[in-house]
C-alpha cells in the first residue's frame, strides 16, 4: 500500500475514493521515475494555511497549497502538502470544474513540485500545468471520477 496519508486541520474535511486516489499518485510518482516514502496531505482552512504562510514562508497572502520537501535521498519522495479546501471549492466554481476534480489538481500540483517541478515564470509554469493535465488525464485508469 502506497505512504500516503490523509489529515484534516482547522476543518471537517474527508477526501473521497482515498485508496484509488493513493494508488493514482503513487503511479504518477513512479511514471515521473522516483520513489514513494512518505507523503502526508494535510486539508486545512484559509486562515491554518495562513498562518504556515506567514510563520514558515514570510508571505502575508492567502494561497491554495503549500508543499514542504523533507527528502534527504535524491529520486525519492518524502514530503507535507497542506491544502486549502477553501481556496480550493473557490478555485472549482472558479474554473468550472468539480471540487473533486479541483483537489486531484491540486494534490498533483503539489507532488509535481515534490518531483522537482517549478511555476514561477512562464516557461516553467507552463510545464507544470502540461504535467497536471497529463497525470490528471491518467484518473480513469483508477476509477476515479
Amino acid at each position: 500500500m502506497p505512504k500516503i496519508s490523509f489529515f484534516s486541520e482547522s476543518i471537517k474535511y474527508s477526501l473521497p475514493q482515498k485508496l484509488k486516489v493513493k494508488k493514482w499518485i503513487s503511479a504518477s510518482v513512479k511514471k515521473e521515475g522516483f520513489e514513494l516514502e512518505e507523503l502526508n496531505f494535510i486539508f486545512c482552512s484559509d486562515e491554518y494555511l495562513l498562518g504556515i504562510n506567514q510563520k514558515y514562508l514570510n508571505h502575508d497572502t492567502y494561497t491554495d497549497i503549500i508543499t514542504f520537501d523533507n527528502s534527504e535521498i535524491e529520486k525519492q519522495i518524502m514530503g507535507d502538502i497542506f491544502i486549502s479546501i477553501e481556496r480550493v471549492i473557490e478555485n472549482a466554481k472558479t474554473y468550472k470544474t468539480s471540487d473533486f476534480d479541483e483537489v486531484c489538481r491540486i494534490m498533483m500540483h503539489g507532488t509535481l513540485h515534490l518531483l522537482g517541478y517549478k511555476d514561477k515564470g512562464k516557461t516553467a509554469k507552463t510545464l507544470m500545468t502540461q504535467k497536471e493535465d497529463e497525470h490528471l488525464s491518467y484518473k480513469s485508469n483508477f476509477d476515479l471520477v
